[in-house]
């Protein structure tokens, strides 16, 4: 299959896409919002999972003398592949047990078990997602309980009150990822026949959970969380693009969204002898997509048909 370089847009109203440990949403030090690689990778690997693919690196839990704990992920690996790993198992073997996974297939593994310290580059790589509204605020809503604490006051009095919590949101944030498919990236193992390498059915895969990861997932704090934009771009072996977020402009006008992409447009029509295909998908219904490159194909996000 060819190299694929692209982006991938969230959109994220009253909700969080993805928090820091205090709840907020994820800053760098100048205060610029962003979604890690693994909040995107997150969303696309509990699509596959609730599709049927066999996922590896997800939560799962067991219980444990009556409580509810997260496996292991030697646990994790004994339940999907329905074994025991051991130190003495072939490695080659437990490599072709990973390569059978998606999530390994596509984004690669570190497998640090003993006796199998195995790590895997993967074949897509995704970067940090910045957030390119400037305008956005984040909201701290009160939220009161149905039920009393049964915890003690400082003076040793019981509450009489239902217990409160907290919810933090952004007002409104659009996040901008980065990626990048390398299709060879795995030819030391096809080469060992420990894979048949990153094929286009698994490019088919990506693809469907990168357009609606997002919009799928069913939680309090990601609903309103969507997928509102994709771009996809194959080129030759020989072509090698820069993170192609930096050459986007986003901006408001009058309640509608707004993407710039003459920047873009400039670079890709020097190497459009290169390029196989391009394709955008967004919500035409908010977002409009200003001076696109010419020749690339447009489809609605969401019926996925052509626009």
């Amino acid at each position: 299959m060819n190299r694929v370089y692209g982006v991938i847009g969230i959109k994220s109203i009253m909700a969080n896409w993805n928090a820091d440990f205090s709840g907020y949403p994820k800053t760098i030090g100048d205060g610029t919002i962003f979604g890690s690689d693994k909040a995107l990778k997150y969303s696309i690997k509990k699509y596959w999972d609730d599709m049927g693919e066999k996922i590896l690196y997800i939560k799962s839990f067991k219980t444990d003398k009556d409580k509810m704990r997260p496996r292991s992920l030697e646990e994790r690996y004994n339940k999907v592949f329905n074994t025991t790993l051991t130190k003495k198992d072939n490695s080659e073997d437990v490599i072709k047990n990973l390569f059978s996974t998606l999530d390994v297939k596509s984004f690669g593994a570190t497998f640090a078990e003993e006796g199998n310290n195995i790590s895997i580059t993967g074949a897509v790589q995704i970067g940090q997602g910045f957030n390119v509204y400037q305008s956005s605020n984040s909201e701290e809503q009160q939220i009161l309980s149905p039920f009393r604490s049964d915890k003690k006051s400082e003076e040793g009095k019981e509450a009489n009150q239902s217990t409160l919590g907290t919810k933090i949101v952004s007002d409104e944030a659009h996040y901008l990822y980065p990626f990048y498919i390398n299709p060879i990236s795995y030819k030391d193992y096809v080469e060992t026949g420990l894979t048949e390498g990153y094929t286009e059915d698994d490019y088919k895969k990506f693809k469907e959970g990168a357009l609606v990861g997002a919009t799928a997932l069913n939680t309090n704090s990601k609903a309103g969380c969507e997928n509102e934009f994709a771009l996809f771009i194959e080129t030759d072996e020989e072509t090698y693009l820069p993170n192609l977020t930096q050459f986007m402009n986003f901006i408001k006008k009058n309640d509608k969204c707004i993407l710039e992409l003459c920047s873009l447009s400039k670079i890709l029509a020097e190497i459009k002898d290169r390029i196989k295909n391009a394709e955008i998908y967004y919500n035409d219904y908010k977002l409009d997509i200003k001076n696109m490159p010419e020749g690339t194909k447009k489809f609605n996000i969401f019926t996925r048909k052509e626009v």
